[in-house]
Formats: structure tokens, C-alpha cells, sequence
């Protein structure tokens, strides 16, 4: 069978991390991390692969890369994992190249997230009218009418687009390393509602939409920044209005009683963002949220707030990387902050696949400890109002 002429994920019942078709499950540990114990959803098809994406394209000579059945990227000659210098000293046109990379990995896991994890798009403002640009997210289908739990899924800024922790990880370390895939898996099979926020898809850019049959003339069409040639997204033109946009209008209107927000990088500083936005929305809502390697700042974002810091140190916990073995507490100077342990690597792309079941075990426990109490605004305390209660002895 020939592994890399084909590369479709679909899902597979039982553990083994990748092995092929006919072999034991259960084999060695590939890469240390727990998102490889147990791969389970690799399986090889012909209608969904990165070479079918690439044969589109006029780079189909110099992307010759498939993923094999382990979820790694490989050179189909050579079985050589991705060399960024194809030309010889034109780094503007390996560049490029690499920017097509990425504009057909961005497609290709939108596929993935559609038909391997059958998640919905969902198109975004819902008012937009047909010539206006949108942005979207995904969900699974029964994420708003799931009244137990939902988990929402929140990335780092960057070049990449939902369904992705890092466009450089995928490269080289692989989809179960680089993808969210493992994580909206691991929901699903916790019967768990999943939202997958697309906090980076911001601007159009009008020169790439006119150019879409070339896709050799992509410039930055991968990127979030904003060029002359783009147009922001309404209601989506940053992270935080991404991100509010999709609370406002689904998160908060959903049946589940219980969401977890998981958030890696600059995904951290937008989440702490909403709670202030929406605060008493959130502080009832939301019962657990792990941070990721988080560029939040409680102290400057929460400015001072004493009812969300204590609500962010006992509903939060972040996995940072470090050299200590995973879950071991790692000591912060900022007394206001959430707990926070180490992520098993000192690899900041590796950081969400290593902590993948730890974070579930801490949303599970998390859950299960949950108590009714729900937040009200507390009456602010007066002198009028003290003499009150003293006249009323």
C-alpha cells in the first residue's frame, strides 16, 4: 500500500500511536507527548489529501509533500520531512513558497475539521448580506442544544486558522502535534459540545480574491495583517471582536450549563478580554478555562478587579513550558495569577499536544467539583446604607 499517495483522516476505534493498517496497537512512544499515545483518528483515504490540495496549484513540482499515515509531512521521493531552502540564495521566493505551504495546509485542515471531525461552519455576521466579506468558526452539531458542556477552542495569533495551535508545528512535527484535532476528538468522546473559534481570520484582501485561480500570486494571503489591499471582516477584524462576536451571539445563547474555554498564547490575553467585556456573563457561564503558554495579564487587564481575580485563580489554571515534568507546580511572581504548572516540554509549539489529557483530567475534575453557587453583583457597600442596617437593629 502506498502511504503517502493518499492522506485522508478518518476516524478509527482502538489506540496505537499510527500504526499501519494490519499491526498491534499500543506501540512506543513517539515524541513524549501524550498526543501521540493513542493516535486513533489516522487512517488513509484518497479523497481528502494535502497532495490532491498541492495538484491544484502551480507549485505541484516545488511542494511534492504529503502526510504519511503517522500525521507527519514528508517528501513523497525522498521521505524527507520539509526543507524551506528549494531555491538556491532567493529567500524571497522560499518564502513564497512557504506562504502557499500555508495557504493550502489552512484548507486542507478546514477539510479535516469538516469531514473527519464533522464540525459545521457557521458563517459570520448572520446579518451579512451576499457581497459582504465574512469570517466563520466551526461547531460540532449539537453544540448549542448540548446542555451538559461545551468546550471552546481559542489559538495563538498568527499566519494560521482555526482548527490549528501552529502552522510551523504542523510542518514539523506533525497534525497531532500542530492541530486542534486531538482536542475536539477528545471532547466529542467526552460527549462534549465543541466551538472552534477562527480568532485570525480578520481582513479580505481584495488583490488574493480577484487572484484566487493563481494561487502562485497569494501574497499574504495567509497572514492576519492588514495590508492596503484588505478590507477588515465586520464583527471580526480583531481577535477580541472575533471572539466577542461569537460569545455574544452563540456561546452565551447556548443550552450547555457548563463551558470550559481552552486558550494557548495571545488565545489567553483575548479570553481575559471577554470576562471583562461580558463579566457576570463569563463568571456564570464559563466553570473551568486552561490557558496555554497565555499572554494574558491579570493584573493589568483585570484592572484590579477583585471579584475576577478571585474568580481567575479559582476557575483558571495555565500549563506553561518548562523544563519539570508535567502538572509540576511552577512558581509565579504575580501573586493574582491562576495556578500554574508545567506542560511536560520546554517547546513553546509542543506545549498544547503535551498537556492535552492533562487538561481534560483538570476540565473532568473541575466539572465534577462544580458547585450551584452562581455569581450576582454584590450591592456596593455605603455609608447610607450601613446606617440603615444599624437603625434597623
Amino acid at each position: 500500500m502506498d502511504y503517502y499517495g493518499k492522506a485522508n483522516l478518518l476516524l478509527m476505534n482502538g489506540t496505537g500511536g499510527g500504526q499501519r493498517p494490519g499491526t498491534a496497537a499500543g506501540g512506543p512512544r513517539d515524541g513524549g507527548c501524550p498526543a501521540r499515545q493513542g493516535r486513533a483518528w489516522l487512517q488513509i483515504e484518497h479523497e481528502l489529501s494535502l497532495r490532491k490540495l498541492v495538484e491544484g496549484s502551480e507549485y505541484q513540482e516545488q511542494l511534492n509533500y504529503d502526510f504519511n499515515i503517522k500525521g507527519e509531512l514528508r517528501h513523497l521521493d525522498t521521505n524527507e520531512s520539509f526543507v524551506f531552502n528549494y531555491y538556491k540564495n532567493a529567500h524571497e521566493r522560499n518564502h513564497k513558497r512557504y506562504q502557499v505551504l500555508g495557504h493550502l495546509l489552512t484548507q486542507y485542515v478546514y477539510e479535516l475539521l469538516e469531514r473527519v471531525c464533522m464540525l459545521q461552519k457557521v458563517y459570520i455576521p448572520t446579518d451579512a448580506t451576499e457581497d459582504e466579506p465574512r469570517s466563520f468558526f466551526f461547531m460540532s452539531e449539537k453544540a448549542l442544544t448540548n446542555t451538559s458542556s461545551l468546550t471552546v477552542l481559542l489559538q495563538d495569533r498568527g499566519v494560521f486558522r482555526a482548527g490549528q495551535w501552529g502552522q510551523k508545528t504542523i510542518i514539523s512535527e506533525g497534525l497531532d502535534h500542530g492541530t486542534q484535532i486531538p482536542f475536539i476528538k477528545m471532547a466529542l468522546q467526552s460527549h462534549r459540545g465543541v466551538i472552534v473559534l477562527n480568532p485570525n481570520d480578520n481582513f479580505m484582501d481584495l488583490k488574493t480574491e480577484k487572484e484566487r485561480l493563481s494561487i502562485s500570486t497569494r501574497e499574504g494571503s495567509s497572514s492576519s495583517m492588514q495590508s492596503p489591499w484588505s478590507i477588515p471582516k465586520r464583527c471580526s477584524s480583531s481577535p477580541e471582536e472575533h471572539t466577542l462576536y461569537i460569545w455574544d451571539h452563540f456561546i452565551s445563547k447556548s443550552a450547555a450549563k457548563n463551558v470550559a474555554f481552552i486558550a494557548h498564547g495571545y488565545g489567553g490575553l483575548v479570553f481575559i478580554d471577554l470576562l471583562m467585556q461580558r463579566k457576570w456573563e463569563v463568571m456564570n457561564k464559563v466553570y473551568s478555562v486552561a490557558f496555554i503558554d497565555s499572554m494574558h495579564n491579570t493584573q493589568h487587564q483585570t484592572r484590579n478587579d477583585p471579584q475576577i481575580q478571585e474568580w481567575i485563580q479559582k476557575y483558571c489554571r495555565e500549563w506553561v513550558s518548562n523544563n519539570k515534568p508535567l502538572d509540576k507546580p511552577v512558581g509565579s511572581l504575580v501573586k493574582v495569577n491562576c495556578p500554574t504548572v508545567s506542560a511536560g516540554t520546554e517547546k513553546y509549539g509542543l506545549a498544547p499536544s503535551c498537556c492535552l489529557h492533562a487538561i481534560f483530567k483538570y476540565l473532568k475534575s473541575t466539572l465534577k467539583a462544580k458547585t450551584v453557587t452562581a455569581f450576582t453583583r454584590s450591592p456596593i457597600a455605603t455609608r447610607s446604607s450601613t446606617n440603615k442596617k444599624k437603625d434597623n437593629k
